[in-house]
């Protein structure tokens, strides 16, 4: 019903309520809870469903600026639209609109689920440009982790790659987490491109393209899964 930053303000608010208690942020529902947003049923979104006979799509995309990741028919340039295949996708994770690179969609709402519980575990890397020359100072920092959304970011690994560029690899994805983290020591990021997310690589796929995930990268995605 909503995005997961309008999720955390009903949170915060007090308006959710599982099994009939009110909770906030943090809080699980687990698959027969009852839950409601003041007062009303939410009822899940059925992602999951492959149509019988059809065998599941699991994608790469190179996103370019200006799409937005989200389902919602209502929202203009959305990802879905801009894809437009054949069978329901669904992005796996986000992109900023503002940024552009590799981002993957499937068919399989499961797998989504899946990968986005154990996103924080998950290395995705990026190539990044400012407007000032980078500095060892500055590496040493966002590398050390830096305090954004009222918490320390996680320790990541950064490396200059340009005068004004570097690429940096993180496990977290918190919202805006480059950008706001750049800002924290007067950097103004000015290019934010996705390389790889786990084992899948951006590699040659021109901006706007897309390409099916081999065997390889699927099993290398959850590598404990053996049916897909």
């Amino acid at each position: 019903m909503c995005s997961r930053r309008e999720a955390d303000e009903l949170l915060l608010a007090g308006r959710v309520s599982i099994n009939g208690e009110v909770v906030g942020t943090g809080a699980k529902a687990l698959e027969g809870d009852e839950v409601r947003v003041d007062g009303e049923i939410v009822k899940p979104r059925m992602l999951a469903s492959t149509p019988a006979g059809k065998k599941a799509v699991y994608i790469a995309l190179n996103k370019p600026i200006g799409i937005t990741c989200t389902t919602d028919p209502g929202v203009k340039d959305n990802i879905i639209d801009f894809v437009d295949h054949a069978q329901r996708i669904f992005p796996i994770g986000r992109l900023d609109k503002d940024s552009e690179g590799l981002i993957l969609l499937t068919s399989n709402g499961d797998i989504v689920n899946e990968i986005l519980r154990a996103e924080n575990h998950h290395e995705k890397e990026y190539l990044v440009g400012v407007n000032k020359a980078i500095t060892d100072a500055f590496l040493t920092g966002m590398a050390r982790g830096v305090r954004i959304h009222g918490q320390l970011t996680q320790p990541c690994r950064v490396r200059r790659i340009a005068k004004f560029g570097f690429s940096i690899i993180l496990t977290q994805g918190l919202n805006r987490q480059i950008r706001l983290m750049a800002a924290a020591f007067g950097y103004r990021v000015t290019q934010l491109r996705r390389v790889r997310i786990i084992n899948v690589k951006l590699g040659h796929l021109k901006t706007g393209q897309w390409r099916n995930l081999t065997d390889a990268e699927l099993k290398g995605l959850l590598p404990e899964r053996t049916q897909w």
